[in-house]
């Protein structure tokens, strides 16, 4: 398929895991690619970018530096995150800013930056990934609070920027198998495989989620099949 031929894809966190998989997507249905993180698995496809995304002029470098290569941004996937999981009485102050900025001021930088540029060239499409954590879950004050904004972000930046063609979505992956769930596995003391085996029984479907099956999603979110939808909150967790 080449549903997205002549677009131009941005993809934050997209040195591995959820991020590199869309990218993959991406590339794969013949997009032009950009990749936005601090380091990267050998087969990440694309333009790769160091970036931080907790930096305001990294962030801008990073979607100029896209537009200049390509000639244009139509894409934007906001996929960086990081994990410092723990209990409240626990949490410190580094653990809490370190989540927050990442997730919450790197989606809004990445974001405004993105827009500066589709709102002066016909629209685009953005997809801010959340989590089922943003519904609550132990350990994770900090990654919940966050990813509960980024819905949040994902309606207001809905209702800004629709009126210049851009739709914005989000999605909200359960247990996807990457490598911040082996690191909660080994948070936890637990082999992955047998955590695995265990959130497998709690999901409909019988298993956890790959990569790929978040990237189907936001591809679709991103492509002409879904131009009415706009400020939605898509979960992705094998059933309800």
């Amino acid at each position: 398929m080449t549903r997205f031929e002549d677009k131009v894809a941005l993809v934050t966190g997209a040195g591995r895991g959820i991020g590199k998989a869309t990218l993959r997507r991406f590339a794969s249905e013949g997009a032009k690619v950009a990749a936005a993180d601090l380091a990267f698995d050998e087969d990440v496809p694309g333009l790769q970018i160091e970036t931080d995304v907790t930096s305001r002029e990294q962030v801008e470098a990073a979607v100029a530096r896209t537009v200049e290569e390509f000639g244009g941004l139509d894409v934007l996937v906001t996929s960086a995150g990081i994990i410092r999981d723990n209990l409240v009485h626990k949490l410190t102050d580094d653990d809490w800013e370190a989540v927050i900025a990442t997730h919450l001021r790197g989606t809004f930088l990445a974001t405004q930056a993105a827009q500066a540029h589709m709102t002066q060239h016909g629209g685009g499409k953005m997809v801010l990934i959340s989590s089922t954590s943003a519904l609550g879950n132990r350990g994770q004050l900090n990654y919940s609070a966050a990813k509960a904004g980024i819905q949040a972000m994902t309606k207001t930046l809905a209702i800004e920027l629709g009126r210049f063609g851009i739709n914005v979505n989000c999605v909200a992956p359960g247990f996807i198998s990457t490598a911040m769930t082996r690191q909660t596995a080994e948070r936890l003391g637990v082999e992955f495989e047998a955590f695995k085996e265990f959130g497998a029984k709690e999901v409909p479907l019988g298993r956890v989620g790959e990569p790929e099956d978040v990237a189907g999603v936001i591809a679709f979110l991103c492509s002409d099949d879904a131009a009415y939808v706009s400020g939605q909150v898509i979960y992705i967790r094998g059933g309800p």
